[in-house]
């Protein structure tokens, strides 16, 4: 019966503190008018909510599917269940005190809170989260995290024309504006009524804490400005950025560069990506010390790592901003013909940085991985990219998370590394699939590499074959190559500071 569904749901909200008892006649009845229910009647049968939330959610999912209440499309669904949860979402006053209550304690006690209840309220999606696929990989330059990204749901063609003939709106501008929070959602834009984000202070300026959906990594939090507007590089995003570790010491936090192909995906709103999460990159050693003769309270050197990375730490919060000031400044005009970096051409910038900031005890450190996204006509997605033979892996953009040493690949992997292998195993003709044809090349090279090739090694074999591949991803992204020419040129542009 419904009405046992939706007791069922009520009663997960009182166990999970997301509602109490007191709540629950206001709730059965705004849960009983989303359904066009206008009698309640309990079989008897158990209500106890003794499933996932996913599994919870379901049969009321599907009964306004059968009923005509919503479309039964992916889109629809999701539309509808984040309706559901979020009459069970406390208003975002009560929200906050609790927050703030609880970083009285500490702000590690502030953000398991917040991050445990944002899972309860389904707005961080962990059922969906579980699917990812994940595993390491053993580079030279660490432990690399390889993830298959199957939480977010394959989009529907009738989700596809939805959107198309939805009308054009300008609210809320994207999806990082704070009017976001409580937003019933369209085709076009995620529903938000579980969304409360926690305000900051950053820089003087009203910002915002919240989690991703569908998080890459533990915490996967983003921090975004109340203000609509763009993201930019420059002096002031270090303060930024420590005002955040300020706030929040025990997670680091990073943004994403300011120019197309190497930036994020939303440039259009200033954001912050962070998280408890240690990344194989905040690990990575000084490979070669550098000073910088105007900070001498800032440590610095190059990170041995696959993309350029200049690391620098202080103690001194002013005296690391200004140096990283500096060397963001000379690397927004710096050329080097022999290595292929031009500053801009035809009027058109390429160089900026992609930064990142952690604590490590009083000290702040802050990574500069230096970027450039000039393309040519036989490499038009960027020069600095990765190669086309690694396509048929990872094609896409590398943005802070991949900078960091973690691997987001297409969803297509999960199922077309599975047809490969047993393909492989078979010996079948690998260009006569259109699942195995793009990686046919690369798969006769892993045959030909492991000879050993069998049922009880395929799935180890391709996934260290695939932490290679995105190996070399980070190393084309690297503006000064690993080979002796890049070093000399890497350790040339620093000497501008010696």
């Amino acid at each position: 019966m419904i009405c046992d569904a939706i007791q069922r749901l009520i009663n997960y909200g009182i166990t999970q503190n997301l509602i109490t008892k007191a709540d629950q006649f206001v709730v059965q009845n705004q849960l009983m008018e989303a359904l066009h229910l206008t009698d309640w009647q309990l079989s008897g049968a158990g209500t106890e909510p003794d499933a996932s939330i996913d599994a919870i959610l379901q049969p009321l999912i599907e009964y306004a599917c059968s009923n005509g209440i919503i479309a039964d499309t992916a889109a629809s669904r999701d539309l509808f269940d984040t309706k559901l949860m979020g009459i069970l979402t406390p208003m975002p006053h009560e929200m906050i005190a609790k927050f703030q209550e609880r970083y009285q304690e500490s702000p590690e006690a502030a953000t398991d809170w917040y991050f445990d209840i944002s899972q309860k309220l389904n707005y961080v999606r962990a059922g969906r989260i579980a699917k990812d696929k994940k595993w390491k990989y053993a580079s030279e330059y660490g432990m690399l995290d390889i993830t298959i990204n199957r939480s977010k749901p394959e989009k529907d063609p009738r989700d596809i024309a939805a959107a198309r003939n939805q009308k054009a709106a300008a609210y809320p501008k994207c999806q990082l504006c704070p009017e976001n929070a409580g937003f019933s959602g369209n085709p076009n834009h995620p529903a938000r009524q579980n969304l409360r984000p926690i305000p900051m202070q950053i820089d003087g300026q009203n910002w915002e804490l919240q989690y991703s959906p569908y998080g890459y990594y533990h915490e996967h939090c983003i921090v975004f400005n109340d203000a609509h507007v763009p993201m930019k590089v420059d002096h002031a995003i270090f303060e930024k950025l420590f005002d955040v570790l300020d706030f929040l010491p025990h997670y680091f936090i990073g943004s994403n560069a300011d120019l197309p192909i190497v930036g994020g995906s939303i440039l259009s709103h200033e954001h912050f990506q962070g998280g408890h999460y240690t990344f194989p990159m905040a690990v990575a050693p000084i490979e070669i010390p550098v000073s910088l003769a105007a900070y001498p309270n800032v440590q610095a050197g190059i990170l041995k790592w696959p993309m350029s990375v200049v690391r620098l730490s202080s103690i001194n919060r002013k005296e690391l901003s200004d140096a990283c000031n500096t060397i963001l400044e000379q690397w927004r005009s710096y050329s080097d013909a022999t290595v292929g970096i031009y500053a801009e051409t035809d009027g058109t910038p390429h160089n900026t940085i992609t930064p990142i900031a952690r604590k490590k005890g009083d000290a702040y450190e802050c990574d500069l991985v230096l970027r450039n996204n000039r393309t040519s006509e036989d490499r038009p997605l960027g020069i600095f990219h990765p190669n086309p033979s690694l396509h048929h892996i990872k094609k896409e953009n590398i943005g802070l998370i991949e900078v960091m040493g973690l691997a987001v690949l297409p969803a297509r992997l999960a199922v077309e590394l599975d047809v490969l292998k047993e393909a492989m195993l078979q010996h079948e003709d690998l260009t006569a699939n259109p699942q195995t044809a793009s990686h046919a090349v690369w798969a006769a090279e892993v045959q030909k590499q492991h000879p050993e090739f069998c049922k009880e090694n395929a799935e180890a074999i391709l996934q260290a074959e695939v932490g290679k591949v995105f190996e070399q991803v980070l190393c084309d992204a690297g503006v000064f190559k690993r080979d002796e020419a890049g070093k000399t040129a890497f350790l040339k542009f620093l000497q501008i500071f010696a």
